[in-house]
């Protein structure tokens, strides 16, 4: 079958996920030799409208996965507001060294549901967006190659097709899919009001560049003063580690307990990155 256009789409907080989702299809849109486009839905402005492509188009598809799903607050988006026609799929995943749970099978589901055909997927490490120690330094040069490894063997899947198949790859999780991962204390309990945890301005740091107001993924800080965080927050981190100044962190005794239980269980190992063909 004959790909003309082979398009990265991500949403990447803190450029993890940007920098897998772009590998892979631009190695596949040079082993295709097909035109390369990309798209990040990172900000409100590009999650207005509907994004549409067809059966020549091929979509190299990316989310980081929070508490084990994709997030919920872009779940919308890409379920109501990305659509296929008979479009070959590549759903990819990261993950901050803990388990990627159900995301990846959920973002094929929805994708399939919408569409596409899924005919290759892969779920990578990359470092947690709470912490600089979990998965630090992910995804790294072992990483890569299993993307490259990815794109490659997906390309030649999709020249050895003269249609798509009917059904979308099997990759790892369950369905139907669980629900989201619930931050829990040492007793078993659910952390008191982790979802309402927003990072806080340190004055003496803040030098008022506004750049923590442009990257956020919510539009949730107020440009006007960015000690003011008005709308919602899903811990993206983007504007703590992004901030050329170090002015902002998170506060919240809930927030950095769950921070550091998931350093302590998770910082010693290496999880690793997975392709599914």
């Amino acid at each position: 079958m004959k790909i003309r256009t082979v398009h990265a789409v991500w949403f990447s907080a803190t450029g993890t996920t940007e920098k897998v989702v772009t590998a892979i299809a631009g190695d596949m849109a040079r082993i295709l030799d097909a035109e390369y486009r990309s798209f990040s839905f990172n900000l409100p402005a590009a999650r207005a409208g509907e994004l549409a492509f067809g059966p020549e188009d091929l979509v190299v598809f990316g989310v980081p996965v929070y508490a084990g799903r994709v997030p919920n607050l872009l779940l919308p988006y890409v379920r109501d507001m990305v659509k296929g026609q008979n479009t070959p799929a590549v759903p990819v995943v990261l993950y901050g060294n803990r388990n990627f749970d159900d995301g990846l099978m959920e973002l094929r589901n929805v994708l399939f549901a919408n569409g596409f055909v899924p005919l290759a997927a892969g779920a990578f490490v990359g470092e947690h967006s709470f912490s600089t120690v979990l998965g630090a330094g992910r995804p790294d040069g072992d990483d890569m190659a299993l993307a490259m490894e990815l794109a490659q063997k997906a390309a030649a899947k999709v020249q050895g097709l003269d249609a798509l198949l009917g059904q979308p790859v099997a990759v790892a999780g369950c369905d139907p899919i669980r629900p989201y991962y619930t931050p829990r204390d040492r007793h078993g309990e659910p952390i008191k009001d982790f979802l309402k945890a927003k990072p806080v301005t340190d004055p003496d740091k803040c030098v008022k560049c506004g750049l923590c107001a442009r990257l956020c993924p919510m539009g949730s800080i107020d440009p006007a003063d960015v000690s003011n965080v008005a709308g919602k927050c899903i811990k993206c981190c983007a504007c703590v580690k992004k901030c050329p100044k170090g002015a902002k962190s998170f506060v919240h005794e809930g927030y950095l307990y769950h921070q550091h239980e998931l350093e302590d269980q998770y910082a010693g190992r290496r999880a690793e990155s997975s392709i599914y063909i």
